[in-house]
């Protein structure tokens, strides 16, 4: 039997050999890892691809396990943006463009008080008609009620100015009545327009402090106006007509409005006036925010 101990000695060989491989397989042994021990919180593995030249699955390299890190936001990372800066409070409105070669013969067309579907729809059609863009001083009574009107006057490259929520007399109001009515007017020009009024108008021109604080804290500018067409008096197309003509210049700001009664002449006026001041050299413009407005 002596022949057959170095047989029986290699079968041991082997088959321990062959245990160890299986063991090591399994991830039997110390230090072993299979995919099963990879945690799964950062959601589920990949997949493995295909090996070369048809043979079995490739196995993806072993890496350190997900961390839960991954899954929270990276709040810190995001960058912040800087807060808009909010104007100076002025102690009296605008009331005409600055006087330089840019503003030669340029005029804006101001119209307070609406929407109102009875007319406004009118004023944009001329405006429309002349590729004429205007400021539209809107109450927030009116304005809530036709927010078709103001997506109208946006659409079309209009500007949408803060005019008080009821018309109010300023000197009147308490403060925070004031704050009210102002800033609920911002509000809904904001829900229908995506964008708060960056202007803002003081009803019958009656301006003091705290109209020029509230409006710089919402982020406005006062502005007021150098040619009034007393349109709201109704005194007859041809007489609005004829106060714009004669106070028609540079830099000129001319207020009309577009609700607040019967605004069919102040309609009738605009297709008069506007083609007329277009053929003397006119040109209608918006105002331009200022850089640093004094105090």
């Amino acid at each position: 039997m002596k022949n057959d101990e170095p047989t029986v000695g290699r079968r041991v060989l082997l088959r321990s050999a062959v245990f160890l491989g299986v063991a090591a397989a399994s991830g039997l042994l110390t230090g072993g890892e299979t995919d099963t021990q990879v945690p799964r919180t950062a959601g589920p593995a990949p997949a493995a691809g295909p090996g070369p030249a048809g043979g079995p699955p490739a196995r993806l390299p072993q890496g350190p396990p997900p961390t839960s890190y991954r899954l929270a936001p990276m709040t810190s990372e995001s960058p912040v943006r800087p807060a808009a800066a909010k104007p100076a409070v002025r102690t009296r409105p605008i009331e005409g463009l600055p006087a330089d070669p840019s503003t030669a013969g340029a005029m804006v067309l101001t119209f307070d008080d609406g929407p109102d579907p009875r007319y406004t729809p009118g004023i944009l059609d001329t405006l429309a008609r002349y590729h004429v863009r205007a400021m539209f001083f809107v109450c927030g009574e009116m304005a809530t009620d036709n927010r078709d009107l103001m997506r109208r006057m946006v659409a079309e490259g209009h500007v949408i100015g803060n005019h008080t929520w009821t018309h109010p007399l300023i000197p009147q109001l308490t403060r925070p009545a004031l704050a009210s009515e102002i800033g609920r007017t911002s509000d809904v020009v904001q829900q229908a327009v995506g964008e708060a009024p960056q202007w803002f108008r003081a009803p019958y021109g009656a301006w003091n402090r705290a109209a020029f604080e509230i409006g710089a804290e919402l982020g406005m500018e006062p502005l007021a106006w150098t040619v009034d067409s007393l349109d709201w008096t109704e005194p007859g197309t041809t007489t609005i007509v004829s106060r714009v003509l004669k106070g028609a210049g540079s830099g000129v700001i001319v207020l009309n409005h577009d609700a607040g009664g019967d605004r069919a002449q102040s309609v009738q006026a605009l297709a008069t006036y506007l083609p007329q001041l277009l053929s003397r050299g006119y040109r209608m413009t918006l105002p331009t925010l200022p850089a640093s407005p004094p105090r």
